[in-house]
């Protein structure tokens, strides 16, 4: 096995830390990965860009191991998440597993920040910026009663961040389709602007009460993004997304990373995440949790 847990902080290491990635400097990794200008103008149009290869094959069962062990609440640096659901599911007939921080515990969780296909693609579709880690999510349903993740824009959980220029990439480590709970989209919602927060393991139509007529009718279009393992997809903090439970005999095990251009802001004196010393309202945000993933101007 590649991998052994360190009981440390992995939030101190901002590398690769292991060999599932090859190590690419940023004109490498472009020439390399950069999505072609298509998939840009789709995602700009739509507010989404889905089917996008992020892992191989050895690298997604890699990734299902490491999980199985960092998802017990007994493991050594379970106290490093910013937060651990082993169930938030609001209805006790399902379970939906929800955490946050896993780059500080498991080492394939962390160096899948730096995973070039993913940076690349990341700056793209934030402008062609540099791109710097805002917080990590795992969303696991297990077979036949895995919960829902209701209708929300992310945007709507971030407030506490300035200006709003964050990306949302969501990767499977399962096959998902609309048996087990892939997500779905509601094209070109990002431009309704920001709508009210509901409860994110709640009722699934709980944003509907937000929507009004014409919205409505838009939402009555969305899609289902269904993917191979391994595939992730992008989207915008304002598009409207959710999944609905996972009836099927098959597990829906997906990992999420949120980012931002570099520059954004604090909008609060709080902490932006659970654990992690509060930066100024004002201030940049930057430091040990949020490192830097991909510079589009390096220094010679």
């Amino acid at each position: 096995m590649y991998f052994r847990f360190m009981q440390q902080d992995l939030a101190e290491h901002h590398k690769l830390l292991s060999d599932l990635f090859p190590r690419l400097s940023a004109e490498e990794a472009w020439e390399e990965y950069h999505l072609s200008d298509d998939q840009v103008a789709f995602f700009e149009k739509e507010g989404y860009l889905s089917n996008v290869r992020m892992l191989d094959e050895e690298v997604v069962e890699q990734l299902r191991v490491e999980l199985a062990l960092i998802a017990d609440p007994a493991h050594p640096s379970n106290g490093l998440f910013h937060e651990f659901h082993s169930n938030e599911s609001e209805d006790p007939n399902t379970v939906l597993f929800h955490s946050l921080g896993h780059w500080r515990v498991g080492p394939g969780f962390h160096d899948v920040l730096w995973n070039p296909r993913f940076v690349v693609a990341a700056s793209q579709l934030l402008g062609n910026r540099s791109v710097r880690f805002w917080h990590d999510q795992l969303f696991c349903k297990p077979p036949e009663k895995g919960g829902v993740v209701a209708w929300h824009q992310d945007f709507s959980y971030w407030t506490r961040t300035t200006p709003m220029q964050h990306l949302t990439c969501w990767v499977g480590l399962d096959d998902v389709s609309q048996e087990n709970g892939c997500l779905f989209y509601v094209p070109g919602s990002h431009r309704w602007g920001l709508l009210e927060k509901p409860s994110l393991a709640g009722d699934m139509d709980g944003l509907n009460q937000f929507l009004n007529a014409e919205q409505q009718h838009q939402f009555d279009q969305k899609v289902p993004v269904v993917m191979k393992a391994g595939f992730g997809t992008f989207h915008h903090p304002l598009l409207v997304h959710g999944s609905y439970a996972n009836t099927s005999q098959r597990a829906r095990r997906a990992y999420v990373i949120n980012v931002f251009a570099d520059g954004t802001r604090s909008n609060t004196e709080d902490e932006l995440l659970q654990g992690v010393p509060p930066i100024a309202k004002g201030k940049k945000i930057e430091g040990t949790f949020f490192p830097l993933l991909f510079d589009c101007n390096p220094k010679s």
